[in-house]
């Protein structure tokens, strides 16, 4: 027997009777007009179907009289709002509906689910002991209907037993049969909120074009994590026609974080050359398994299509691109969490064309590569041939281990050691110098430094934590030996040390230390790092004829003029290299104006550094 509160004058009741889904319904309203008219329409036609002119809030039915109480928009309608009266109203309904109901019954409640409304029943029935399911109900297709999601709340009643389990709140998306269970009623409504803003951002999307880039996660069905994170990018510029409205870019494995892929302006410049008028990327996340590329086209194919533009054709075909028609690789080959910077990973990943690099990623920022490496191509051993045919891909196993110390992953880490090539007399190449650095990564550029110079015995001082000299040694070649050695300390007190005890000491110091305080306009270095106090340290230790290279990565203008100028203070000669597409400026600063050089003679020296450093594969 089901009970239907506050039916008003909903078809509802009429198509359950008449598709033979129930016949023993009792319908109820407060609207006198409104049951007369319901009796009038369905008297005759379905006689065992009744309609009552009864209050909710006082039902005149026995105890546990009912299988099933439905109730269509009458929550909504009661709770308009949570004032006091208001509240009272719904625990009095909600207590005759506990009432009437038969344990084992069910409470089904048709929502929009507004939060305050989804919370009020979710927290009143599970302190009660009831289980707690809430369904997206599918959508029609019809995008002109209505856009927000509407969900049913389906409560089922138990005894309520002190001291029992505790409460069970499940969530059962439109898409999945099986509900997901959350932890708490807080938890519970902002999944349902994220379906509410997805529904409204599709109806949006439907509608008109972006402005600006749109980006969203789509979850795990099991574990809840993100498995992908797709962006909507539209180009306004792109003529229209039936073949080029819409596409999907699946991002290979590990390069995520490229130019081209993990910036607005890259991913806009990405959709222009594709030639469509909304491409959608996909990213990959590196907790996920994928089954390919056909695999990952039947799983976004229908979600996908309510990201389509305007317009777009329902059978339309969408492509699904890629760079090189494949997925790419990704292999971590290790993971654990550092005492500073919480979890982190080392991973292998194919780069375009044949490359592979190792990356060290902080997952705390995990669209940032903190440290990359390019790993050497395997080398065959004397009398074996390589094998042609066999175009299978290489397990991870087999992938490529030896760190490349030729390569530098970073424009401004090249511009920075081509700092290098103002120090010494005639000679552009330089010697037997010394260098410091301080650096908050792990990658093998000291290692380039230390062994990029035939004949160079330059020791390099790195300030770092112990578990960052670990890693950079086992994973990443950066180990020590007569041209580097590593010490673990805070930058600011070794350099001051070294002011104290052996003045003049360095050719040149590098720094390239990134700052942990986000409420600061520049992220590299940290303000400590450029007082003028520590910086005239940084001159005593260096020779009189050496160098000091900084990265600055300064977004507010006021603050960086000043560090400009107390960095002139401190060093009369200066240069600086804007790196082309980055904020990154290289600046060198030198303690004598007599080192000046020349546009001319300048290039021809970083010629010459750069010919001398072009040494690939070179251990």
């Amino acid at each position: 027997q089901v009970l239907v509160v506050g039916c008003g004058n909903s078809e509802l009741s009429e198509q359950m009777y008449d598709v033979g889904m129930c016949e023993d319904i009792v319908n109820i309203d407060i609207s006198d007009a409104v049951i007369r008219q319901m009796q009038e329409r369905s008297g005759s036609k379905r006689p065992k179907m009744s309609y009552l002119l009864m209050d909710a809030l006082q039902m005149d039915f026995p105890d546990a009289h009912f299988q099933v109480v439905l109730d269509k928009g009458t929550l909504d309608a009661i709770l308009t709002d949570e004032e006091e009266a208001t509240l009272a109203k719904v625990d009095k309904m909600f207590a005759e509906i506990s009432r009437v109901l038969q344990v084992g019954g069910r409470y089904l409640c048709v929502s929009l689910a507004q939060a305050h409304v989804l919370k009020k029943a979710v927290e009143y029935f599970s302190r009660e002991g009831w289980v707690v399911r809430v369904h997206q109900v599918a959508g029609s297709g019809d995008k002109q209907q209505f856009v927000l999601p509407v969900f049913v709340y389906v409560m089922t009643k138990f005894r309520k037993v002190p001291g029992s389990a505790p409460q069970i709140l499940e969530i059962c998306p439109e898409e999945q049969d099986k509900p997901m269970r959350v932890e708490s009623t807080e938890r519970l409504v902002a999944a349902v909120k994220d379906r509410q803003h997805y529904a409204l951002l599709c109806s949006q999307l439907s509608k008109t074009p972006c402005a600006e880039q749109v980006s969203l996660d789509l979850c795990d069905k099991e574990s809840g994590r993100p498995r992908y994170t797709l962006h909507v990018v539209d180009s306004p510029l792109v003529k229209p026609s039936w073949d080029n409205r819409f596409a999907i870019f699946i991002i290979p494995q590990g390069r995520e974080t490229e130019w081209l892929f993990g910036t607005e302006e890259g991913r806009r410049q990405l959709a222009a050359s594709a030639g469509f008028g909304r491409l959608v990327t996909v990213a990959l996340h590196r907790e996920q398994r994928y089954e390919g590329m056909a695999g990952i086209q039947a799983e976004l194919s229908g979600k996908v299509m309510e990201l389509a533009p305007p317009g777009l054709p329902a059978r339309q075909q969408v492509p699904f691109l890629s760079v090189g028609g494949d997925i790419g690789v990704r292999t971590v080959r290790h993971r654990d969490t550092s005492p500073m910077s919480g979890e982190y990973v080392v991973e292998d990943v194919k780069g375009d064309g044949t490359c592979y690099f190792r990356r060290l990623v902080f997952l705390c920022n995990r669209n940032v590569v903190q440290s990359e490496a390019r790993l050497l191509a395997p080398t065959a051993l004397p009398g074996q041939k390589k094998r042609r045919k066999d175009k299978k891909k290489p397990s991870p196993a087999e992938l490529p281990a030896a760190i490349d110390k030729s390569y530098l992953c970073c424009e401004h880490h090249k511009a920075m050691v081509a700092g290098l090539c103002l120090l010494g007399g005639p000679d552009p190449l330089p010697g037997d110098e010394a260098v410091l650095g301080a650096d908050a990564r792990v990658s093998p550029r000291p290692s380039s430094l230390g062994r990029g110079f035939p004949g160079q015995g330059a020791p390099c001082t790195l300030p770092k934590a112990v578990w960052g000299r670990w890693v950079a040694a086992l994973w990443f070649g950066c180990s020590q030996g007569d041209l580097m050695r590593v010490h673990i300390s805070d930058g600011l007190d070794y350099v001051a040390k070294l002011a104290a005890e052996a003045p003049s000491q360095y050719d040149a110091i590098m720094f390239d230390v990134d700052s942990k305080d986000l409420t600061v306009g520049m992220s590299c270095p940290p303000p400590a790092f450029v007082e003028k106090t520590f910086l005239q340290k940084v001159k005593t230790v260096l020779k009189p004829e050496g160098v000091f290279v900084l990265n600055l990565v300064c977004r507010d203008a006021r603050l960086k003029e000043s560090v400009l100028a107390t960095l002139r203070e401190v060093f009369p000669l200066l240069y600086a290299r804007r790196i082309e597409g980055e904020v990154n400026e290289i600046l060198f600063c030198q303690p004598s104006p007599e080192g000046r050089r020349d546009p001319t003679e300048l290039e021809a020296r970083a010629r010459a550094l750069e010919g001398a450093l072009r040494q690939p594969g070179r251990p």
